[in-house]
């Protein structure tokens, strides 16, 4: 094998990738300017890995409708919150007040930019699309699933439950929806949207504390509300999820 070949292994520019996206991305939890900073420069860097160490184009990073794939998956995204805490809300397991209004807006969309543009170009632009080349879609989705979902296990207040929820509703929802879509501006707009959306609502995301728009009182089971881990320990949005990922899956086999 000569060093070309070599390059475009995915046994070479996954680590790579990994090291080079994830040590741009760190800085994603200093705060709101630091958080887009990062999610600008994992994009340059993911970029320039596919480009000169995979040596193919980069096609779900195309510019011609990023924008509407964005807006796309952020009305998923979005969707899929609102119906899951008005379900909660029904059964009595959410109430809300106001909090600190709109100056929460800022801080709260910048920190959600961040973590949906790096977790999204490591684990489905890098991650999934290397095991995708390697084994299969389905292998792919399901090792992706596991790893997004146990990383979470280092999150305040998380549990077994937790990382099972969010591998099922998370990892699998967000690898859905890149094999339907196969771009990065579609599944960290539905990233985005969801994080945004349980940000300005005053829901913990995935364990951390939210000061949002509103606040959210918990009251009821944790099977219902997630308890003090926020909406994803929730069995509402898992199975909320897995109906849209199951539509995506058709979509993409066809």
């Amino acid at each position: 094998m000569d060093t070309t070949q070599h390059a475009r292994s995915p046994l070479v520019w996954l680590p790579v990738g990994v090291v080079a996206v994830g040590g741009v991305s760190a800085p994603a939890g200093g705060g709101p300017v630091l958080a887009v900073v990062a999610a600008v420069a994992a994009t340059a860097v993911y970029w320039a890995v596919m480009r000169w160490v995979a040596r193919r184009p980069v096609p779900e990073l195309a510019g011609r409708g990023a924008g509407r794939e964005a807006l796309t998956g952020g009305a998923i995204g979005l969707g899929f919150v609102l119906l899951s805490v008005l379900l909660i809300t029904l059964f009595g397991g959410y109430s809300f007040t106001w909090s600190r209004g709109p100056a929460a807006l800022v801080p709260v969309v910048a920190v959600a930019i961040g973590a949906a543009v790096t977790e999204e170009l490591l684990f489905r632009g890098l991650a999934l699309q290397a095991l995708e080349a390697l084994f299969g879609s389905r292998v792919a989705l399901a090792v992706t699933a596991c790893l997004f979902g146990g990383l979470h296990l280092a999150n305040p207040g998380a549990t077994l439950w937790s990382s099972v929820a969010i591998a099922v509703e998370a990892g699998v929802l967000l690898g859905a929806a890149f094999l339907w879509r196969r771009t990065i501006w579609f599944v960290a707009g539905l990233h985005f949207a969801w994080n945004a959306a349980e940000g300005l609502l005053g829901i913990p995301v995935s364990g951390h504390p939210s000061e949002g728009v509103l606040t959210a009182h918990v009251s009821g089971p944790e099977w219902l509300t997630g308890g003090g881990f926020g909406l994803e320990a929730s069995v509402v949005p898992v199975v909320v999820s897995l109906l849209i990922a199951a539509a995506m899956l058709r979509r993409a086999r066809r």
